[in-house]
């Protein structure tokens, strides 16, 4: 069998930030430890961090190991044969890209509150062909912070494009944060973070980021470069690109939760366990990803979509089993589905966070309808 039609095993990394202890704890790593290194990690990536360390212009692309044992970048593994790892559909819509970017984040502190652009915001203000939507699955939260683990999500009703200036100018970023919705989360949840909506990972929280290929974050305030910048002209560029990013709808606590926290959707079901939609076509056309749960009863056969995939084991034992080969599986790791990998199945006890880009469909058992698609 070709390699190009097996699954591949990603490196893990550590990405920037202070944290990464719950990182290291859920891959079973001793001792777990927080650095000013380790808060994120970038899963199957081929994007690039926006301003890298000097030397290091590869810095947030992950790595990957092929079955005839090279390690290599997975971008440059993609180049060796893109028609049979991405397949045609995939290129046409993506090129050599995956058009999606998975992450751990690992907030020890609270993260910046930002907002990210929406794609027209992003095209019209960066050239870039991707804004930022993304979504957060909890996988866990810590038991020794300050408060319960929380985020800031969402404009809270009646909030104005005035009252946020106001505060902006004033550089009162309290004032700004309290103008957001802060909610408790749980392991197990999913929540979506439209593009233009204030958002901030509060202290404690360990998710998964699944979200637009592109490392466009806004913070709620400049830079302390550009706030220290004499140059007026770059100064009032950079606060049109900021607050023009905003989407200013504001809502009750009720009617947040309606917008941004998503349960899961079951779609299919069999005696080897169910899979379920976590974030699909209701809430975004540009990614998705679910959740396979494998009982063990039986092998779990997993859908060709058509599109390349990124598999997270996030519990459990078990393995992958497809045409010719096996590949054992247990929590954390973290595997490259190439996009026609033949009778592809999964079994064991287990549980898998699976990523997709833009362009996989979901279809009700009868195929006659796309879920999200209007009844």
């Amino acid at each position: 069998m070709s390699m190009y039609h097996e699954p591949w095993r990603l490196v893990p990394n550590h990405i920037r930030g202070q944290g990464g202890r719950e990182i290291d704890r859920f891959r079973g790593i001793a001792p777990a430890l927080d650095t000013s290194y380790g808060s994120e990690a970038w899963i199957g990536s081929v994007t690039r961090v926006e301003h890298p360390p000097t030397g290091h212009p590869d810095y947030g692309c992950s790595e990957v190991l092929l079955p005839d044992g090279r390690q290599m970048y997975l971008y440059r593994a993609i180049e060796l044969a893109p028609d049979e790892i991405l397949g045609l559909e995939h290129q046409a819509r993506h090129g050599r890209g995956l058009g999606m970017l998975i992450k751990y984040l690992d907030a020890q502190r609270q993260y910046g509150l930002q907002c990210h652009p929406t794609r027209a915001w992003a095209k019209s203000m960066w050239g870039s062909p991707y804004g930022k939507e993304e979504s957060w699955y909890v996988l866990s939260t810590r038991d020794d912070t300050s408060r319960p683990a929380y985020i800031l999500l969402g404009f809270r009703e009646g909030v104005t494009r005035q009252m946020w200036e106001e505060r902006y100018y004033a550089r009162d970023l309290a004032g700004l944060e309290a103008l957001c919705h802060r909610i408790e989360v749980h392991p197990g949840e999913t929540y979506f973070v439209g593009g233009g909506c204030p958002h901030a990972l509060g202290e404690g929280c360990f998710v998964i980021e699944v979200q637009e290929p592109s490392d466009i974050t806004l913070g709620a305030l400049p830079v302390p470069e550009v706030a220290a910048a004499a140059d007026p002209d770059a100064a009032a560029l950079y606060d049109r690109r900021l607050l023009g990013a905003y989407v200013y709808s504001g809502c009750s606590r009720e009617e947040n939760f309606r917008r941004w926290r998503i349960p899961p959707q079951c779609f299919r079901q069999g005696g080897w366990g169910e899979e379920s939609i976590l974030i699909g076509p209701e809430q975004t056309s540009y990614f998705s990803f679910t959740r396979l749960t494998v009982r063990g009863k039986e092998a779990a056969p997993l859908r060709n979509t058509g599109f390349p995939q990124i598999a997270i084991v996030t519990k459990g034992e078990g393995r992958f089993v497809y045409g010719g080969g096996t590949m054992p599986l247990q929590q954390a790791d973290e595997v490259f589905l190439p996009y026609a990998v033949p009778k592809l199945r999964a079994e064991g006890e287990l549980e898998i966070i699976l990523c997709h880009p833009e362009g996989v469909r979901y279809e009700t058992p009868d195929g006659e309808r796309q879920i999200g698609d209007p009844l």
